[in-house]
């Protein structure tokens, strides 16, 4: 599957100013299935992939429910494997 998206990688900062989230309220939605995890870009550091983010926050602008962003993330989640694989070849 080919992602036309761009990835931007943005920092935890910048995440929690787009979502208007607090870092813990974050963290809980993470460990719900509510949002996307981050990923690793370094040792020590991690950073989220700007459109998954600003999907997120589509879906709740939509007011979809928390079932329905569970399946989103997990969709996104999936993609990101996908489009690793169509980028190494």
């Amino acid at each position: 599957m080919k992602n036309n998206k761009t990835s931007i990688l943005i920092r935890r900062p910048e995440c929690l100013a787009l979502t208007a989230r607090s870092k813990s309220a974050l963290q809980h939605d993470i460990k719900q299935g509510l949002f996307c995890p981050p990923i690793a870009i370094g040792e020590r550091a991690v950073a989220f992939i700007r459109h998954e983010v600003e999907t997120i926050i589509q879906a709740r602008i939509e007011q979809q429910l928390p079932d329905q962003i569970k399946i989103l993330v997990k969709k996104l989640i999936k993609n990101r494997s996908a489009n690793m694989g169509a980028q190494s070849q």
